[in-house]
């Protein structure tokens, strides 16, 4: 799906296009929450732009999601991020921008090794690994870096930091991600479909 030419018109505006969605979709709907954190339906065109453009497209679009998500903990409109980057700045900035970049990447270079075979399950693969990779990463990163924060600040007594991340932050939130990007994947299927149709013409 990748342009020829990595600077044509069509994909500066398609790139654009979808990097306004993320910052729409993540500043308006992203206070949208449940439990500690809000759940990503930005996480869609994030997949769209990693299918169509290429993994790196999908990296950059990951990027700007996890830009805005620290911006809102620097600024104190994340409350949750807000304590993490007061107590830990340099560790939460990096969790930030690395999981929504690590997301956009693998979903994109996953679509582009198995389209090779079949476009459709490349599509739902796509799709299934943004939310898998980028709540990965964050309860991976949150206990080997933020372990001790997360347990002062948000820990109830006689709980634990793994099922405070599990149960707490990730646990209905990611199912939730999981489901809109499967019930999205036919979707961007077809949007496939028919950006293909359009180059043959």
């Amino acid at each position: 799906m990748e342009s020829k030419s990595f600077f044509s018109a069509k994909r500066i505006t398609g790139i654009a296009v979808l990097t306004a969605l993320v910052i729409v979709l993540q500043t308006v709907l992203g206070s949208i929450r449940i439990g500690a954190t809000s759940f990503s339906l930005v996480l869609i065109p994030i997949v769209l732009g990693g299918v169509i453009y290429g993994a790196w497209t999908g990296a950059f679009l990951g990027f700007v999601f996890g830009f805005i998500t620290l911006m809102y903990g620097i600024v104190g409109a994340d409350a949750f991020t807000a304590i993490l980057f007061q107590n830990q700045p340099l560790e939460t900035a990096l969790l930030c921008l690395v999981k929504g970049t690590a997301a956009g990447l693998v979903s994109g270079a996953l679509y582009k090794e198995l389209s090779k075979k079949n476009e459709l399950v490349a599509v739902f693969l796509a799709a299934a690994a943004a939310p898998i990779v980028n709540t990965g990463l964050f309860i991976g990163g949150s206990l080997l870096f933020l372990q001790q924060t997360l347990l002062v600040n948000f820990v109830e007594s006689g709980s634990t930091v793994v099922y405070f991340l599990f149960i707490g932050c990730a646990g209905f939130n990611f199912l939730v991600e999981f489901a809109v990007n499967l019930v999205a994947a036919p979707t961007l299927y077809r949007v496939i479909r028919i950006l293909e149709k359009g180059k043959r013409k």
